[in-house]
This record gives structure tokens, sequence and C-alpha cells, in this order.
């Protein structure tokens, strides 16, 4: 369903996923004086410690996404890995942004780096792997080091393994079939870097400085703001994320995350159909920050301002780490907690922005 009207305040969003990320639209939204509506099958999800109106259901529960879907004005969704069938239902019904299509695309990274080759955007070499044959034969072709990637519900590090030497490929690929794969060429990179970027129904659309990213045990460890590359890369990368959401015919926010070649040249290396984690030092200073930016665009609003007043460092929160969060907090510093009931290894608890604090004339 497709409809360019702004919706008015009082209007309810349903917000697909009851994480953090939605928990953080959830909390936008109501500044602008929305209601949200979270459908989540998680009963302990934190988002719906924020808003009221909740559906606790599987995502294949038809009548209930018919129940939900009556409940709301609009659909959106705080990650990427919404089944197929349940956005196809659902946008039938309500409007989903954003669409269906830029959804599967993204779920998949065949089909996703097919579509960035398509639009000749640049990406990391790679092959489609089927078969313990194709894997061989595709190591030949890109050479080793190279990553092994399920196509699907790979994140933080899961579904992928690194083939340093062609004898581990056997072993690789017993790991992670049999489902769908990609083979991947190791990029020499000198560093990592994302941007996220909104666009309404009318084709506006705007982005935020790119942000440097630092990994730790295959987690965004921290986002730095501004990144240390050269305007032209800046330039460039800003370019490239407003040419994907162009080419998608993109309603709200997308990450973009790349490699920085030591040459400058970037490579896309994936796609989110989401506020992004490498997105929260918007938080604390930005006019607009990512997430209100998203609802802003779901809602047919005007985008706000993505002006950075500040530079920033945002620090993600990982398992233990969030209990000693009272005795990091100081001048410029900006903690967020996600209220998760359990602090397990791996997971996100919290992020910190460290923002840069002026010095003031004695």
């Amino acid at each position: 369903m497709t409809d360019t009207h702004p919706l008015p305040p009082g209007s309810t969003i349903g917000i697909l996923g009851g994480g953090q990320l939605g928990r953080m639209l959830a909390l936008a939204a109501a500044r602008l004086g929305m209601k949200t509506h979270i459908f989540c099958p998680d009963p302990q999800s934190p988002a719906f410690e924020v808003t009221p109106h909740k559906t606790v259901a599987a995502y294949d529960d038809e009548a209930a996404l018919a129940a939900f879907a009556d409940a709301v004005d609009v659909i959106t969704y705080e990650f990427e890995n919404v089944p197929a069938a349940t956005a196809a239902f659902l946008a039938t019904r309500k409007p989903l942004r954003p669409g269906a299509n830029a959804l599967a695309i993204s779920q998949d990274r065949l089909a996703e780096k097919a579509f960035l080759t398509g639009a000749n955007i640049a990406v990391t070499p790679y092959r489609a792997v089927t078969s313990l044959a194709d894997l061989e034969e595709a190591l030949v072709e890109l050479g080793t080091p190279a990553v092994l990637k399920t196509t699907r519900m790979g994140y933080d590090g899961k579904g992928q393994r690194l083939i340093r030497e062609r004898a581990e490929a056997e072993s690789a690929f017993a790991a992670l079939a049999p489902k769908p794969l990609v083979l991947e060429a190791f990029v020499p990179f000198e560093k990592e870097i994302s941007v996220v970027v909104a666009r309404n129904s009318h084709g506006d659309a705007r982005a935020f400085d790119p942000a440097e990213n630092v990994h730790r045990d295959h987690i965004l460890h921290t986002s730095t703001v501004p990144a240390s590359i050269a305007e032209a890369t800046a330039t460039e990368a800003v370019w490239v994320a407003e040419e994907i959401v162009e080419k998608l015919g993109y309603v709200g926010l997308l990450g973009v995350e790349f490699f920085v070649l030591p040459s400058g040249r970037l490579l896309v290396n994936e796609i989110a159909p989401r506020v992004h984690n490498s997105g929260h030092w918007t938080e604390a200073v930005c006019v607009t920050d990512q997430f209100e930016q998203h609802i802003r665009a779901v809602l047919n609003w005007p985008l706000g301002d993505p002006s950075r007043l500040a530079d920033v460092v945002m620090e993600n929160l990982i398992g233990d780490e969030v209990h000693g969060v009272i005795g990091q907090l100081g001048p410029g510093v900006a903690p967020h907690l996600y209220g998760k009931a359990e602090a397990r290894p791996g997971r996100k608890m919290g992020h910190i922005n460290r923002v840069a604090v002026k010095t003031t004339r004695k």
C-alpha cells in the first residue's frame, strides 16, 4: 500500500521486533506525539517497557498479524530478518515502510550484492557457493584468505568462517552447510566506515556524517565521528548511500557499511534496512537523531536536520560491561541502557556517547 499523505500526531506506528532498536524507535515516536504498537514473539522484549500496546505472537501467526495491522496506521521494523511472508501479508493491509522489496534484497547477501552491482556500486568480489566443488572453484578464483558466509541470518560475526588456506575449505563448508553460502574475497581494508541515510516517500534524502567503526570479537565496539578519512572519501560515501536509497525507492532509514581501501577507494560491505548501531551517536550530537529521522520518514513528514553539533565517540556496552556504567559517567558522557534483564556474553546491553566537551575560559 502506498500513500504520501503525512500522518497526524496521535497516529499509531506498528513496529515489528521488540529489541533495543524498537525501544528507541518507540521513544522517538512518543516525542513526536505518536503511539507505537510492538509486535514480537518474545514476551521479555525490552521495547514492551516503553509502550502499553503490544502483541506477543509468532511472525507467521496470520490472525495476530491481521489484528496488529488493524490497530495501526503504518508499519515498520527494527530488524531485517522479518520473514518475507510476514512482510507481504502486512503490506496488503497497511503501508509498510521500508517496503517488502528492500527487505527481501537486504535479507540475502547474494541478492544484495547483485542489486548493488547492477546499480554500478562497488562491492567486495564474491562467488555463490552451493557445493564443496563450488567453494573450491571460488577459492581458486578469489584466492585466500577469503570469508565464507551464509547468505541469510548472519550478524555480529555469526554464520561465517575465515578460510586462510584452501585446505580449510571442507571444514568451513561442513560448518555452514546446508545453508546457501557466498564466498567473499578478503579485502585488505584500512578502516571501516558507515553512513546512515534517510529517504521519505517524496524522494527527499538526507545522510548523517560517516562514522568510523571498530569491531571487537565481530561486534561493533566504537563509532567515532568525524571519521579520519579524506573529505572526498566522506563525500563519496554519502553519495553512494543516497544513490542506494534512490535506486531502492526506499522510505525510512538505511545503514550502509563500507570498507575503505588504502587507496581511498570504497567498497560496500553490506546494507541494513533499519536504524543502525553505528548511528547511535546521532542521539547525543545531531539536531535530528537517526530514530526521529526514521519515524519522520515513515510518517511522510519532512525530514529533519542531520547536522552534527559536536565530535563524539559511541561505545557499545556488551554483557557485564553494563554493570560498570555508573563509574564512567562524567562531563560529556551520555549513557543509554536498553533495560534487558540478563547481561549475557556478547549481548548488547546499552551504549555510551562520549561527546567532546568545549572547555570554558577561566
